[in-house]
């Protein structure tokens, strides 16, 4: 057969050599001339007529707008309350309103918590509520009972004290996985530097603004902003105008209007000079970048279309932006590099980012500032231009597939005051940008150099070489938070070494004859995990003998036990002997009573770095090494000696451990909880039920078999 297929293609060869040597000039040239066109890609027609999905609206008696959208596709309906108030400040309590939102469909004068899942489960439908407002969809037949639920929760929600806590102790747990997530650290310096403290966007949820949160609260926020003259009801779906307005007046029009409060704001004091916050991330490998500041851009405004099509070239969603061709597909610094530029009614802003390695982290600066001034001096190519414009323009058909899409077009209509055929015009609106209109919108918009240089990573290694890219010279150092901090102006003592930390956190703890006199250690501990609640014990025993237990729903999960020999390794029954291999050096490291004491012993290298904020206290940052040659950062207490957090990297994560709550047991200092992150999406918890020094242990407890 290949000798087959091999004779047909040298008789096709040979029989288009011979046609071709009897072809005449002006055969050949008109060949040419066929070849050429083939070649080029056709002229793009012109932007044709979008024709929207139709929507109809109208008004109760009590302000409340309804716009409906018709799909008969499927037997579905959908019901969206969107509420429309002005930004809020909410200054020590920020978070609360977040709290309302998550609390009005928690229970109800009529109903509990339960009894409203157990109802909407029942009619396979969706119910969730927010700050913003409510949104339930089930099959059209259930539409009746789905909004007989719906605006119960409305009108009668109770705020269930002990519904108030849950919210406050899992956004606790999400705030503590936060403070070691770079991109959480960079979002919240963002806010802060870009728009103030005295701005709605510039506020920060914190430990503290929810342990200020109160039910009340909550309460005031619902009662203030929930009302039908502050509110769009979009009805998306298998149902008529007709039937939707009877549903609406059915379970709407009781709802009493009021009277929304408004607020006005300074425009946050534009940057000047280009200025580098810094937030530290301890083992990190590395680096977050983003280069922002704030733009007034209002959505609708003549400079929307134009300038996000600029910001697409630049680095927008599109693969062909020039922030991810240098970045990725020339350098190779980072997987991804994007900008984008938005619109808001109070104020939008820029934004570029990149996640890339530490060592580039200098040079990925560079070129994000390189691109940008790039687009502002120099006009962007035809070919550039077209291929943003066939982006969105694809990118805006397919959207219109969605039904929720016209609605989300009618509702910004109304909110935005926004032309009645702006969207009918957007490809029309779209085709019209030319080269001159991009290089305007970049030197309106694209601000190198008066910009905030946000950058999330390992101090020690990244921060020195970012100070080129400062007005001044001078890094901001800023906490988790966003909370500026000025730990790089605190001098260590010449008397401060890293022994003299070590041997101070000793004597803390009780001192170097009370921690050798310690010959077991038991402790038990519980945690809250994927919704359940975990239990964890841990028995240690000199010299070096160590066994632990997790438990989860009455069932062992894990449970590992060394006896100075080998380690048994169980996970769900089944179990692992080890008898060498790193795996076993770390249970064996764990099986040391207080390390600390053998700092100074052969094996472990200790370097001070300095002094370092953690949550509001100054440390002593040290980086030990241990026999295995695997670093650990360590920050203790300037003031009271003892040991606040602990930081440990490798390729896949950086883990941190905070260490709180101090308590004496037996005249020996001991931390009550724990709170783990970058191991799990949230941070893990964990708090001690029972500390115990020298009881007895019996000897199978560690038992290898």
């Amino acid at each position: 057969m290949k000798k087959l297929i091999f004779a047909f293609s040298v008789i096709f060869f040979f029989t288009q050599c011979a046609k071709k040597t009897i072809e005449t000039a002006s055969n050949v040239q008109q060949n040419q001339v066929d070849k050429s066109w083939r070649k080029m890609a056709p002229a793009p027609a012109a932007a044709r007529d979008i024709q929207l999905g139709a929507y109809s609206t109208f008004d109760l008696a009590n302000g409340l707008k309804v716009i409906v959208v018709e799909n008969h596709k499927l037997p579905k309906v959908s019901y969206q309350l969107s509420l429309n108030n002005e930004a809020l400040i909410e200054g020590d309590k920020a978070g609360y309103t977040s709290f309302a939102g998550e609390l009005i469909n928690k229970g109800t004068k009529n109903r509990t918590k339960a009894q409203i899942d157990e109802s909407i489960d029942f009619i396979g439908a969706d119910l969730s509520t927010s700050a913003s407002g409510i949104f339930a969809s089930s099959l059209k037949k259930h539409g009746d009972k789905l909004l007989e639920i719906m605006t119960d929760v409305l009108y009668n929600p109770t705020f269930p004290k002990e519904e108030f806590e849950k919210v406050r102790k899992r956004t606790a747990s999400n705030l503590a996985s936060s403070k070691t997530n770079p991109e959480a650290i960079a979002s919240n310096i963002r806010s802060i530097v870009n728009f103030g403290s005295n701005h709605p966007y510039g506020e920060v949820q914190t430990d503290e603004t929810i342990k200020n949160i109160t039910v009340d609260d909550c309460v005031k926020y619902y009662n203030t902003y929930f009302k039908p003259n502050n509110a769009y009801l979009v009805i998306v779906g298998d149902i008529t105008p007709e039937e939707a307005k009877a549903q609406a007046n059915k379970y709407f029009s009781k709802w009493e209007k009021g009277t929304i409060p408004s607020f006005n704001y300074n425009t946050p004091t534009p940057v000047k000079g280009a200025q580098v916050r810094f937030g530290n991330k301890d083992g990190a490998v590395q680096s977050v970048i983003n280069i922002s500041y704030p733009v007034d851009m209002k959505p609708g405004s003549a400079d929307a279309i134009k300038a996000s099509l600029m910001n697409s070239i630049l680095g927008g969603g599109i693969f062909s932006g020039r922030l991810m061709q240098n970045l990725r597909e020339k350098k190779a610094y980072t997987y991804g590099a994007r900008s984008n530029i938005s619109t808001d009614k109070l104020l939008g802003n820029f934004n570029a980012f990149a996640s890339v390695r530490n060592e580039v982290t200098d040079s990925s600066v560079t070129e994000f500032l390189y691109e940008m001034n790039r687009i502002v001096k120099e006009p962007v190519s035809e070919s550039d231009l077209k291929l943003a414009k066939s982006s969105t323009a694809g990118n805006f058909g397919r959207s219109l597939e969605s039904p929720q899409t016209i609605a989300n077009f009618a509702l910004n209509t109304f909110r935005y005051n926004l032309p009645k055929d702006y969207y009918n015009n957007y490809l029309k609106n779209v085709d019209a940008v030319t080269v001159g209109d991009i290089q305007a919108m970049a030197s309106k918009y694209i601000r190198p150099e008066n910009c905030n240089i946000v950058v999330v990573g390992n101090k020690d290694n990244v921060a020195d070489k970012l100070k080129k890219f400062d007005a001044d010279g001078e890094l901001d150092f800023y906490d988790a938070f966003g909370k500026k901090i000025e730990t790089n102006n605190v001098a260590l003592s010449a008397d401060i070494t890293a022994q003299s930390v070590i041997e101070d956190y000793i004597e803390a703890l009780g001192g170097s004859a009370k921690l050798k006199a310690v010959k077991t250690l038991q402790l038990a501990m519980k945690a809250s995990m994927m919704g359940q609640e975990a239990s964890f014990e841990t028995y240690q025993m000199a010299p070096d003998k160590y066994a632990s237990k997790m438990q989860m729903m009455g069932m062992v999960v894990q449970e590992q036990k060394y006896n100075g020999v080998k380690a048994s390794v169980g996970q769900m029954g089944k179990n692992q002997i080890l008898t060498e291999g790193s795996e076993l050096a770390e249970i064996k490291k764990q099986a040391i009573l207080f390390e600390q004491l053998r700092y100074n012993t052969t094996g472990y290298k200790m370097e001070l770095k300095g002094i370092e904020n953690v949550e509001g206290s100054n440390c002593y940052k040290l980086v030990v090494t241990d026999p295995m040659e695997k670093q650990t950062t360590e920050f203790y207490d300037v003031k009271s000696g003892l040991l606040m957090r602990t930081v440990s990297a490798s390729e896949k994560m950086t883990m941190t451990i905070d260490y709180k709550d101090y308590k004496s047991v037996d005249g020996i200092m001991i931390p009550h909880t724990s709170s783990i992150s970058g191991v799990m999406p949230t941070a893990l918890v964990m708090e001690a039920t029972n500390v115990a020094i020298n009881k007895e242990i019996s000897p199978d407890t560690f038992k290898v078999e």
